[in-house]
């Protein structure tokens, strides 16, 4: 929408990000997505693989991977990530709790698999405020995720 200020400038609102322009010359800005902005297919591939990684050499959390094919669940990860990044929406796997249910996953793991992340993504110079926009999306998971 647009909001006059002063007469003399409007406000564009993209629901993302608010910009103030010269009447008659409000263009509609984009803002980067997370998947853009931590350098896409090829940085979040590094990332994934990293990560898991990280995950399998970790003695509480390799068991719960012991029969779990990586290739399709590194796959399964990138897609996710890239889809709840803003990247491309090509997520086909289950929803949380049922990909999740049954493997006897803890809040110790769930800790665990979040600071692997985070480290990871520190690892790959990730800023800090993506990161932290990053992080708090996977903690709002964890009561799908954990103890089902």
């Amino acid at each position: 929408f647009f909001q006059a200020e002063d007469g003399i400038r409007d406000h564009c609102v993209t629901g993302v990000q608010t910009c103030a322009l010269p009447i008659l010359w409000c263009t509609m800005v984009r803002t980067q997505s997370l998947y853009d902005k931590i350098g896409g297919k090829q940085a979040l591939t590094a990332v994934v693989d990293q990560f898991y990684t990280r995950v399998l050499a970790d003695k509480k959390l390799a068991p719960l991977f012991a029969k779990t094919d990586m290739k399709k669940q590194r796959a399964h990860q990138f897609a996710f990530l890239a889809m709840a990044l803003g990247g491309p929406n090509e997520y086909r796997g289950q929803a949380m709790r049922p990909a999740h249910a049954g493997r006897g996953i803890t809040e110790e793991h769930f800790g665990l698999v979040a600071g692997h992340l985070q480290s990871t993504l520190e690892w790959a110079k990730v800023g800090k405020p993506e990161i932290t926009a990053i992080m708090t999306a996977a903690a709002s998971l964890k009561d799908e995720v954990v103890g089902h």
